[in-house]
């Protein structure tokens, strides 16, 4: 399905994203977990192709798509959506009109400028939105939205491009726990729901384990672990995070420790 190999990114004299090699031969929920300035956010860009790669190549369904250009590579671009931290909304701009910019590949410039969409697509990206439990907001100006609902719109956005990929880059980063969650479940029915590849960049060890079948820990640009969540022990995170770091930013010692416990005691700490 999806065949990244040898993928290196290098600014300069510094290496992002080192000879990352992932191959995904099914639909599945993958997070993708390690400090800041693990190579994680890079290594998505270069799947959206917002980045180019220095190395390597990415394959999806028997398609190269790592040296597309123009047309084509808007089109996978399409098919590959992201979802941001910060929402990159049109703050000023009503939320259902945000929404419909997910169709911006697929429309005229002219059309976009002057808010000329076909009613089918008002429609669905009204569907979209009550599917992800915002509908009423649709009038309202997107600044007027709380974060998690914001986060909400523009994953309603990434749906109006009808992807076969989505790609979340850190996407409850900057909300509180309870949004946190609500977006999270939002990720995993669209996965379990719609058949949709969910790879998403994660900041704490207790989400990718809870919500992903598949956890990738990447460290000084280079991925070190591959596996399950139940494979996400101790001594794992540690490979990681480093063995002689506090984890202050990415997992606590609780949470590193909890890791070792079954599922519900998991859970527990984090309530």
């Amino acid at each position: 399905m999806l065949h990244i190999e040898g993928l290196t990114k290098r600014f300069g004299a510094k290496t992002a994203v080192d000879a990352a090699t992932i191959r995904v031969e099914a639909s599945s929920m993958i997070g993708i977990i390690g400090k800041s300035g693990a190579g994680k956010s890079t290594l998505l860009r270069m799947l959206n192709r917002l980045t180019s790669s220095s190395d390597g190549s990415i394959s999806f369904e028997g398609r190269e798509v790592s040296s597309l250009t123009g047309a084509d590579k808007r089109r996978w671009q399409s098919e590959c959506a992201m979802i941001f931290q910060q929402f990159n909304l049109v703050p000023r701009m009503d939320v259902v009109s945000n929404v419909l910019h997910g169709t911006l590949n697929k429309r005229s410039t002219l059309a976009t400028m002057f808010n000329l969409y076909p009613s089918e697509d008002i429609h669905k990206a009204i569907e979209i939105l009550d599917r992800l439990g915002i509908a009423e907001q649709a009038p309202k100006r997107a600044e007027a939205l709380s974060g998690g609902q914001q986060q909400r719109v523009a994953i309603a956005r990434a749906l109006m491009q009808d992807p076969k990929i989505i790609l979340a880059d850190e996407p409850i980063a900057s909300l509180d726990p309870m949004n946190a969650q609500i977006v999270m479940e939002a990720l995993r029915r669209i996965h379990d729901e719609d058949g949709r590849l969910v790879i998403c960049n994660l900041h704490t060890l207790d989400t990718a384990r809870r919500y992903c079948d598949r956890v990738i820990g990447m460290r000084d640009g280079r991925i070190v672990f591959d596996g399950t969540p139940e494979q996400l022990t101790t001594g794992v995170a540690r490979d990681i995070y480093g063995a002689g770091d506090e984890f202050s930013e990415s997992a606590t010692s609780t949470e590193i420790g909890a890791l070792d416990q079954p599922a519900e005691q998991t859970a527990k700490v984090f309530a």
